[in-house]
């Protein structure tokens, strides 16, 4: 549980995000700006962050756990993109494409010992997943 604890936070932040974003602001740059916030919570957190994953990855059971938040983020994510007019099937594409760039980067921040920001890593990853849908390749630079 205590792995676990601050998910509520995370997604009241992310949905907040969202919520907050510009009018005018597409679907990917609403959930660009709640993984940003997001960013921010992690990277205040430090070394901590780093533990704690390296205690899920270590458990079978907790890695699952995990990706249950992760679609429960998605579903908020959604539900926020819903509440902005965002009609199916972009809401739902839009918000499990932000918690793909959301793991890659994760992972890429963790992996690299969190030398690097983890902000431009989520801009980066956002970066790729633009060119790969607008080439409509399974190849990005």
């Amino acid at each position: 549980e205590v792995l676990f604890a601050g998910s509520g936070r995370l997604e009241e932040l992310c949905v907040g995000a969202v919520a907050a974003a510009p009018p005018t602001a597409s679907p990917m740059e609403a959930v660009a700006a709640a993984l940003d916030a997001a960013a921010g919570a992690f990277e205040e957190r430090g070394d901590l962050v780093g533990l704690r994953q390296g205690v899920i990855d270590a458990n079978a059971e907790l890695r699952e756990r995990e990706l249950i938040k992760l679609a429960s983020l998605s579903g908020a994510l959604a539900d926020a993109l819903r509440g902005r007019g965002v009609a199916e099937p972009a809401a739902e594409l839009t918000a499990e494409s932000a918690i793909a760039v959301l793991k890659v980067a994760f992972r890429r921040w963790i992996d690299g010992g969190r030398e690097r920001p983890l902000r431009p890593l989520l801009a980066e990853c956002f970066d790729v997943l633009r060119t790969l849908s607008a080439r409509g390749s399974a190849s990005a630079g």
